[in-house]
């Protein structure tokens, strides 16, 4: 009787949540080409070009939000999308998968979020997406698009 009152008021809340922010997509990028080694270092010459690719990926795309956690790293890689934009990016704690993958979902549309090698796969699997390998120093570029549980995996070159 427990388990069906919790089912009953779980399908109710989410009832409540609006159709577009369950469907919505959510994207995640771990931020652009850095050096090794470098605390809060700038984006290298590479990562800055992919940086503006990304504003050009996301041409059509509905975007209603825009996470990164407080590191330089994370605002240039998204510095030109919300320039075009006009989307005030938000910080969040990247030790707190669980709050910004709640965040994101009650944005209320598609959002980014921008992580690190170290917390994109998790961030990918805790929003109900395939997680992805474990992300190496070099592996910079990659778009995942989280949405009804499926992903897609995308490349920024």
């Amino acid at each position: 009787m427990r388990y069906a009152r919790l089912a009953a008021l779980a399908a109710l809340l989410l009832a409540a949540i609006p159709a577009v922010a369950r469907d919505a997509p959510i994207y995640v990028v771990r931020h652009f080409d850095t050096p090794a080694g470098a605390r809060d270092p700038d984006l290298l010459p590479r990562g800055t070009r992919r940086a503006d690719r990304l504003a050009t990926w996301f041409r059509g795309k509905k975007l209603t939000a825009i996470f990164v956690s407080d590191f330089r790293r994370t605002r240039q890689t998204v510095a030109p999308l919300a320039t075009k934009r006009g989307i005030d990016v938000q910080t969040y704690d990247p030790r707190d998968t669980p709050g910004i993958v709640a965040r994101a979902r009650a944005a209320g549309g598609p959002v980014l979020i921008v992580g690190h090698s170290n917390t994109v796969p998790d961030i990918v699997a805790q929003l109900g997406g395939a997680r992805p390998v474990d992300l190496e120093h070099g592996d910079f570029g990659d778009i995942w698009t989280v949405r009804d549980g499926r992903t897609v995996h995308g490349r920024i070159e």
